[in-house]
Formats: C-alpha cells, structure tokens, sequence
C-alpha cells in the first residue's frame, strides 16, 4: 500500500474511497438499525392494543355483570327488600328491620351482603374490590379483603375519602336502587384498578400507564419507571403515537389508546436505550456484516490502486529509461485493460521504434559530426605546430642550453598525450594539455610571461572534447600578448554553481576593438564561419556546439583595465546526459 500512497493522485483517491465507504458504511448501519428500531416499535404497538384490547374486555366483562346482577336485584323482591333495608344508617338498624321482616315471611331471609359476595366478588375473580348503598346524604360500604371476607361500614357521608373516584383505587360503576321519599338510592361498584390491569404484565410493551379526563394517572406495575409527567405529555400531543425527547440520548416512543366506553387513556411507552438492549445480538451482528462488507470493498480499492499504481511506475521507469537513452525493451510484462494498460503499451512500442529509429538515423549523425570535429581538429594542429617549432628554434638560438632541451621534452610529452588520448576527455586532461602548451610559452617569453589556473575540483571529471583551450590561450599570444610588457598574465577560472560549469580564461593583454568585437560576436551567434585570421576562435565554438549543442554558450569581452575575458558555460544536464551516452 505505500507504494500507491506515496503517489499523491492516488493519495487522494484512497481518502475519498476510505472517507465513502464509511460514509455508506454508516448510512447503511443506520437504516438498518433504524428498520431493526422501527420492527421493534410496531411490535410494542401490537403488544400494547392487544393489551389495551384484553383490558377493555375485562372492564366490558365486569359491566357486563354488574348489569346482570341490578337485573337480578330488580327481578327478586326480598333481595330488594334486604338491599332497602341496608340503606339504614347502622348496622343494628339492618339487622333490626330483617329480624322484624323475618316474623312476617316464611321463606328463607336473602342477606344482601352474602349475595354480592356469591354473585358478584366470587363470579368477577375479585375485580370488584367495593360495594356501596347511597341516600342522599350517606353510604354504607361493603369491603372484600384479598381472601374475599366482607368488611361493613355504615353512616359514611357521602363526601368520605372512601367514595373518591380516582384511577388509582378503579373505576365506579353509578345504579338506580329505588326511589325514596327524600330521594333516589343508588349502588355504586369499585372495580380494582389493580386487578383490572394486571394482565398487562404479561405483555412485553414496555412500561404502561392509564390516565383519566382529569388528569389523574395510574403507573401500571410496582416496578414502572415511569414518570406522569411523561404520560401527561404523550397525552397533550395529541397524537396516537409518537417520540418523547426528554433526553435526546435515548429518545421515549409512546402509543395512546383512548377508550370509547369508559373514562381512561390507555398509554405505553418504552425507550430507545431498552429496544437496543433487546435487539443487542441482532444489531451487533448487522455492525459486523457491514464492517466486513466494508473491510471487503476497501481490500478492492487497495488491490486496484496497487495495480494501477504499479502500471503507473512501469510507466514512469520506462520514460526515465528513455531520457538517460537506454532503450532496452521491458520484459514482457501483463498488460491491463484499462487506460495504463494502453498506455504502457503504446510506451513500450514507441521505445523500441525509437530505439530503431536511433541506431538508423543518430548514430550515423554522430560519426558525420565526429568527422567534421577531426576535419576541424586536422586544420588546428599544422598551424600550432608551425608555432611551436618557431618558439623552438628562438630559444635555441638565444640560450643554447638546458632550456632547448626542456621545451623538447615539453613539446613531445604535449604531442604524445595528443595522440595517445581519445576525442572525448576530462576537463581535467584537458587542462594537462593547456599546462604544457603554457610551459614552452614560459621558455619562449622567460620572465615576460606568467599563468595561474584556478580551477574547482568539480570539473576536472567533466567531460568535454580535446584540445579546445589550447586554441584560446594561442589566441591572447597573437593578438594580446605585448612583448615589450614585463607582466603579460593568462589565468584560467573553473566554478560552478546549481546549473552550469563555467571557465573563464581571462588575460591583460591588449584590448579587441569594439567593432570587431561585436563583429565576433554576430559571426558566432549565426554560427557562420569566420575569416582565417579567427579560425582558431571559430574552430573552438564550433566543435564545442558540435558536442554539447544547446546546453553550451561562450561570451566574449574586454576587460575593465587591460585584456579579454573569454567566459564557456556548461549546462550540468548536457553533461549528465552525454556521460550516459558515453558509458
């Protein structure tokens, strides 16, 4: 992978790739939690209107009995008898009026009390928690304990704590007994809150709850969280369902079922952090499919981008191949089909064509061009020799000694490195020769001539062409150098810097006018051949453009005080390229 990564354009396109396929990653974690989420919830919808359902046909059910037993009141004339006679305000005063209605009727007395138990507390499995009679201004009270033993309480006032209908005791039932002569008694049942919703525990609906018109609410179970406020709000909104965001952590679903026949709400909630708790597996498991989906997708992106990429390098290796001019074919290789593949292809046809076209065409330039450096090189040599033995033969004349003998030696060690050396040499041989071609000029002008060389290491392993300077140095002697002068002075420079070699080879000899300096100067950027009196000039420039073509350039001009600065710049990357042709 750091190989495709170390490409910034496929830098990029991992990190977008990474960055969507989280991105769908994610979006699909969470519609799937959310279908997982949503599943849930309509579940305990079902769950709640199937416990809503089974409530409202228990309250049907106990309605349903209640009216079957005032029939059973209406229809039985000493049951009615035994109720009227428990509208008394004490209980002495009941069991009076049934001991004197006793000495009058020959059958069996009805007890009121022992009838509702049999008929009514027993047949209703203990919902009806309360019976009570009522005049206008009391009550009396019949309690079921949880075994079932009736509890009497006589000359309650009918504003008693005990008649308070409120959801948490139950709902009240309200029946015509008989007409009295201060008004209407009536029979009220209690029907428990408690036993009517105890079948809701064995829905799994999360926490439920009833509420009332007034606003009074009944939190079903003895474990139920639940607040009322959170019910009162589920209410106030309205709606038969929706989402309570008391805490925008974990989000409250509830669902309402208003009852149609009796005065409650039914409501259920359950919250979002319980759902997930329930479904933990599941979604654990969809989390992981999805990574591994994703973990999947991704190793693609990588195994394609790595292909690419490698396609991409064969590409690049092969272009840097060709610009160090090494048209060695690449080994057969798979080519992809795909964009890099056709390219690799068309790069690797386009090598070998090249290759072709320069072993038929380049190289015979290169011999044609090598030639005309001989030719050049054949017109130099005659004329420096003429010079030197001139040079020779003046020394001897003057000293007839050692000297003579010197300047021999000079002059055949000189013409033996110029044979013996090839066309192509260092800066640095190139500089031997110009040493000694100094040296017999020293014999021939003893203390009238001096020179110093300053060149940086760094250019001695340059490659260049032979015998180029020796021209330049001959050319400050013919036209510059002042005999009756007792300091003539040659000095050669070599630096460079991030692009270019530069040699400077400065003297202080006489001066070139300016109209034939600028006429030198036309004549060489024209590359048109000079007169015979500067073919030593016009030979240097020549067969320096011959080697280094655009990568070489040559500047001439007077110096501030006394002589000429003949200033040759190389291009570092004409001489990277040339020692590659060469090796």
């Amino acid at each position: 992978m750091n190989t495709f990564l170390r490409i910034k354009i496929y830098r990029s396109k991992f990190w977008t790739y990474v960055i969507f396929i989280l991105l769908i990653g994610l979006t699909l974690g969470a519609l799937t939690s959310a279908i997982v989420i949503n599943q849930s919830v309509g579940n305990a919808r079902i769950e709640a209107a199937n416990a809503f359902s089974r409530t409202e046909n228990n309250l049907q059910n106990d309605a349903d009995r209640i009216e079957a037993y005032m029939q059973r009141i209406y229809s039985n004339q000493d049951l009615m008898n035994d109720a009227s006679y428990f509208l008394s305000p004490t209980i002495d005063e009941y069991l009076t009026k049934r001991l004197k209605n006793s000495t009058f009727n020959q059958r069996p007395l009805i007890s009121f009390p022992e009838d509702v138990k049999t008929y009514l507390y027993n047949w209703a499995q203990g919902d009806i928690t309360q019976i009570s009679v009522h005049t206008v201004k009391q009550g009396n009270v019949i309690d079921f304990n949880s075994n079932g033993i009736p509890h009497f309480q006589f000359g309650l006032s009918n504003d008693d704590l005990m008649f308070a209908e409120n959801i948490q005791r139950g709902f009240v039932y309200r029946k015509k007994l008989l007409q009295l002569a201060e008004g209407s008694a009536e029979i009220r049942f209690q029907i428990s809150s408690e036993q009517i919703f105890s079948i809701v525990n064995n829905y799994q609906l999360g926490h439920a709850a009833a509420i009332n018109a007034s606003g009074e609410v009944y939190l079903i179970g003895n474990d139920n969280p639940m607040s009322e406020q959170i019910i009162q709000q589920a209410i106030a909104n309205k709606n038969t369902h929706g989402v309570i965001l008391k805490n925008w952590m974990s989000p409250i679903f509830y669902v309402t079922f208003p009852s149609n026949k009796f005065n409650y709400t039914f409501v259920s909630t359950i919250k979002l952090r319980v759902l997930v708790q329930q479904h933990a597996s599941t979604l654990i498991l969809l989390f992981l499919v999805i990574l591994t989906a994703m973990i999947c997708v991704l190793l693609l992106v990588v195994y394609n981008l790595r292909d690419d990429a490698r396609f991409l390098h064969r590409i690049i290796q092969s272009i840097k191949r060709v610009k160090t001019a090494n048209f060695t074919p690449n080994k057969p290789a798979r080519y992809r089909r795909n964009e890099y593949g056709m390219i690799a292809r068309e790069v690797d046809d386009m090598i070998h064509k090249l290759d072709k076209h320069i072993r038929n065409e380049y190289l015979l330039k290169l011999k044609q061009q090598e030639a005309e450096m001989k030719a050049l090189q054949h017109q130099i040599n005659p004329h420096f020799l003429y010079n030197t033995l001139e040079v020779i033969r003046s020394t001897a004349l003057v000293n007839q000694d050692a000297h003579t003998a010197d300047a021999i030696a000079t002059l055949g060690a000189l013409y033996r490195e110029m044979v013996k050396k090839e066309n192509i040499i260092s800066i640095g041989s190139e500089l031997e020769l110009l040493q000694k071609y100094l040296k017999i000029m020293e014999f021939k002008y003893p203390d009238h001539f001096y020179y110093q060389i300053d060149m940086e290491d760094s250019l001695l392993n340059v490659p260049t062409i032979k015998f180029w300077m020796q021209p330049l140095a001959e050319n400050f002697f013919i036209h510059g150098f002042d005999k009756k002068k007792e300091f003539n002075l040659f000095v050669v420079k070599g630096s460079e810097d991030e692009h270019y070699y530069r040699l400077e080879f400065i003297d202080n000899g006489v001066w070139i006018e300016e109209d034939r300096l600028a006429d030198i100067r036309r004549i060489l950027s024209s590359k048109h051949e000079m007169s015979t009196k500067s073919i030593g000039l016009y030979n240097v420039y020549a067969r320096l453009n011959f080697y280094y073509d655009k990568g070489f350039s040559i500047h001439i001009e007077n110096n501030d005080e006394a002589g000429v600065r003949i200033s040759v710049q190389i291009s570092k990357e004409v001489t990277r390229d040339v020692q590659t042709i060469n090796s």
